[in-house]
């Protein structure tokens, strides 16, 4: 029986530090031991307490002066946009329509859908993300593609083909029924298959008719242990049109709600101009908002209250939203994630923003019993850091002997020079290239 082992610091969350960052509840070893075997977590514990117990046939990955965290979670990525990212000047609806459903339209194309699920799964490992939430075409091969190319890695992700069948140009849109029936071939074909696991993706209400809203409910009725994902209250212009399209009712969310499509396992991002009553909603149906930093501020959607949807019991998590998001990096993310709050007044800790992107993205998809730490059972995906990764994170990280510091600088600073080495299911795969 083969294990390997990575010698390393380790930084993880044990539970919910809450936003001012409960220290209690981040686990910190400056020399650690993390063993593998199977794809998962063997054994874990301070260096010099299980160093004497292993085997002679143990193969050490010596990484010390870096640190090991749980491999990071993205609840909101559209990979078909990896061609629209830093696309300039103007606001979502025009913006989609200017960049984003022209970039699409060219994966009615295998051959292209397989290159882009690449090149994205490439980008997404160097940045030390093992999990995601993903939006594919309306296209039922690009998601063919996309789990390909994931499962081949060993990953753990999420993702589903769009479902439009209005207000999208010809060839992006499908039908209620061409939608049901796609949508459930793919649920069977890939829900539960290796580590991949499927999400009804309406990309949004308005490009929906009534009659597929309520297919998607049926859908979900019928598969209630498969993901929904979508995008709610992120523009003003976007409520709106939601509000006369779908007339008398209470609001934006309350659509969906109507038609079945806000429970447990439903993730929507934005989420910015959500209501009290709408929060309330969200935590009592199970479902949970996806916060987008880098996205909403680029293009110009809002401000995103942390806070209030804490207040109101909401299961929050982080998006990058590529490609209205502005970086594949986590890190960057959280650093953006960080600016937010402040010019809002309220101040996002380190201990709470390692949280939002390793266990709470985790429970915020359900998975936390398989993901989000670095503990015995749990898949060994991981994120390896070094806080020496350029000469300004050097500098800076030597400053202060305390690891959420440490982490903070890496948030504010970092991007994929900083990720060493990225692990799926207990694989090297990314290595970070020494210049």
């Amino acid at each position: 029986m083969t294990f390997t082992a990575i010698r390393s610091a380790l930084l993880h969350c044990l539970r919910d530090p809450g936003l001012a960052g409960d220290a209690s509840a981040i686990e910190y070893l400056p020399d650690a031991i993390t063993v593998m075997r199977d794809g998962r977590v063997h054994a874990v514990g301070a260096a010099d307490a299980l160093l004497p117990t292993l085997g002679a046939d143990v193969r050490m990955d010596d990484q010390r002066g870096r640190m090991l965290a749980p491999g990071f979670v993205d609840t909101h990525v559209h990979y078909p946009q990896v061609d629209v990212i830093a696309s300039y000047g103007t606001q979502l609806l025009d913006w989609l329509n200017r960049y984003t459903f022209p970039a699409e339209l060219a994966f009615a194309e295998r051959a292209h859908a397989d290159v882009a699920a690449n090149f994205f799964l490439d980008r997404v490992l160097e940045n030390g993300t093992t999990t995601a939430a993903v939006f594919c075409t309306v296209h039922p091969q690009s998601v063919d593609a996309f789990f390909t190319a994931s499962e081949a890695r060993g990953l753990g992700m999420i993702a589903g083909k769009c479902l439009m069948d209005r207000h999208a140009p010809e060839g992006l849109t499908d039908t209620a029924d061409t939608g049901y029936r796609d949508s459930k071939a793919l649920i069977e074909r890939w829900h539960g298959h290796a580590r991949s696991r499927y999400a009804i993706t309406p990309r949004f209400a308005p490009t929906s008719t009534l009659p597929q809203m309520q297919a998607m409910g049926r859908l979900a009725r019928e598969h209630p242990d498969v993901y929904i994902q979508s995008h709610v209250a992120e523009n003003r212009a976007e409520i709106a049109w939601v509000n006369e399209l779908f007339p008398g009712h209470r609001s934006y969310l309350d659509v969906y709600d109507h038609y079945g499509l806000l429970r447990d396992r439903a993730i929507y991002a934005h989420c910015i101009h959500l209501d009290d009553a709408d929060r309330a909603r969200m935590t009592a149906a199970g479902a949970t908002p996806s916060f987008c930093p880098t996205s909403n501020l680029f293009i110009g959607s809002g401000l995103y209250n942390l806070q209030q949807a804490l207040a109101a019991g909401n299961a929050v998590s982080v998006g990058t939203d590529i490609g209205g998001g502005t970086s594949y990096s986590m890190l960057r993310t959280l650093g953006e994630a960080y600016k937010v709050q402040q010019l809002l007044g309220t101040s996002l800790s380190p201990a709470y923003a390692l949280y939002l992107a390793t266990l709470g993205g985790a429970r915020a998809l359900s998975l936390d019993d398989e993901i989000g730490s670095i503990m015995p059972g749990k898949f060994a995906d991981f994120a390896l850091l070094d806080p020496a990764a350029t000469p300004l994170l050097a500098r800076r990280t030597t400053l202060r002997d305390d690891p959420l510091d440490t982490f903070f600088a890496l948030m504010t600073l970092g991007d994929d020079r900083a990720i060493a080495a990225t692990y799926a299911s207990g694989r090297c795969v990314h290595r970070r290239a020494m210049p």
